[in-house]
Order: structure tokens, then sequence, then C-alpha cells
């Protein structure tokens, strides 16, 4: 049976095409911010303040997430610099998103004088679902696909006809990369979830260093089955990005680990 192609609008108010594609980022938003808030008051920590933060680091890490995007694709905007604000017709880069972030996240918590690894071990667990969820948005734009791979191959992955049909991008079919990092991302959520729940000897910032392993791992692994990388001088990006991730999340772990002078995660709140 053949099925069409996913429209990337999903419906239009007026004349004005509301896309799939900022449907799910927003979604991923969503359910990041709500994970957040709850642990936020789980913690201890002023809502206003928490608030304050996620609104300013989603607004500063999408620009940051669209401007690294753009900087490593500089040849596909140079000739038509308007199209940078086209920010629908996709061209994210969550790299430039979790540093943007991540700046922002320090910015307020040297603001308000609260400790930098708490705020970040309460906001990866969410980062991981929003990341699992806006890759979704990546298929819809047939975006972050990978290698060419015949229709044998997909069949095997046991996946459903319509997803099987919109990875024929470009005259082939091909390899459902975001599928593999969604899953990954997905995974990596759950397990910070349980470790935040279940483990009370998580030393304060080790949350954060499970995301850059895990994160850093994933991704470069996958990152070589992609056909659409973003490169500079031969090398692609990103998997240069996630092996420091992971040799810095490694050694900050040990750190850390090795420091008796830091509390656990458990005992740590903001008053």
């Amino acid at each position: 049976m053949f099925f069409a192609k996913i429209d990337p609008v999903a419906f239009r108010i007026g004349a004005w095409p509301v896309r799939w594609y900022g449907l799910l980022i927003g979604l991923g938003m969503a359910i990041a911010y709500s994970l957040f808030m709850r642990e936020v008051r789980r913690k201890g920590m002023d809502e206003d303040q928490a608030f304050d933060l996620m609104f300013w680091a989603i607004i500063i890490g999408f620009i940051g997430a669209r401007l690294y995007y753009v900087l490593f694709s500089w040849e596909a905007y140079q000739s038509d610099p308007l199209s940078i604000l086209f920010i629908w017709q996709g061209g994210l880069a969550i790299y430039g998103g979790v540093i943007a972030g991540g700046i922002v996240l320090y910015y307020f918590a040297r603001r308000y004088q609260q400790p930098v690894f708490l705020w970040l071990d309460m906001a990866v667990p969410s980062l991981m679902f929003a990341q699992s969820i806006g890759r979704w948005g990546n298929f819809i734009n047939q975006e972050a696909y990978g290698r060419i791979v015949d229709l044998t191959s997909l069949k095997s992955l046991h996946l459903p006809q319509f997803m099987i049909e919109h990875l024929w991008i470009e005259g082939a079919y091909r390899e459902p990369t975001f599928l593999y990092e969604s899953l990954w991302n997905l995974f990596g959520g759950l397990i910070l979830l349980c470790l935040r729940r279940l483990n009370q000897h998580l030393k304060l910032g080790e949350m954060t260093c499970f995301y850059l392993i895990w994160y850093g791992i994933g991704r470069s692994f996958i990152e070589g089955l992609r056909s659409d990388s973003l490169y500079f001088a031969g090398f692609r990006i990103s998997q240069v990005v996630s092996i420091l991730m992971v040799v810095g999340g490694i050694m900050l772990g040990i750190l850390r680990r090795k420091n008796s002078n830091i509390p656990y995660y458990s005992d740590s709140n903001i008053m």
C-alpha cells in the first residue's frame, strides 16, 4: 500500500501555516518545562526564578541553535541572508542550543547565588526528553537522515509503512537516524529520572556528567551514520563536540566523585 508523504503543515490558521516541526519542538519544550518545574518545587527552589531561567534559556537556546547551524552551513544562506529567519524550514543544531542555554543557566545561577550544578542536574533529564521529541520534527522535515539503505533493511526494523515512505529522500531510502537518536535520548532521560529518585549517593553534578557522556556517546556513533552532517575542516562538527563531551564528562565525574566536599544531589536544596 502506498502512503502519501507527510505534509509538513499540520493545519492552517487562516492563511498562516502551522507546521509539525514547530508543534513538536513546542511540545518538547512544554514537557521539559513541566518536568523541570516539578523538580523545582520538590527541591524548594523559587518558582519565579526558575521561570525566568527557563524562559530565557528557551529563547536564547533557540537562537543559539539557529546561529550554530547557520554558522556551519553559511554557503546555503549567503546568497539570501533573509532565509536565516525561515526557521520553520528546519535548521536547528542542538549543540548550539545546549551551549547557549547552558550559558543562560550559569548566568542565572550566579545572579541568584545558587549552585550551578544543582540547576544543571535538575535540567538535564528534561533536556533529554525535549531532544527526543524534537527529533520527530526532523523526521517530518526530512532532515537529520542517514545513509542510503535498501527497502529490505528498513522493513527489517519493523517500521510502520508511513515512516518507511517518508524516509524516501532525494531518490533513495535513508536510514532513520532521527529515530535512533530519539530513542537513545528517551532511554537516557528515563535513566536520569530513575537515578534522581532511587540513587541517594549521586553527588551534585554527576547527573550532568551522565548527560554529557550518554548523549556524547550516542550522538558520536549516530552522527557517523548521517549523510547531512555539518562539516568543518573535513571533520563532522557534531562528532568532534560529542567526543569532547564524553571526555569532559568522564573527567568532571571523576573529579567530583573524589571531592569529599561536594554534597549529594538528594541533600542539596535551594533555600
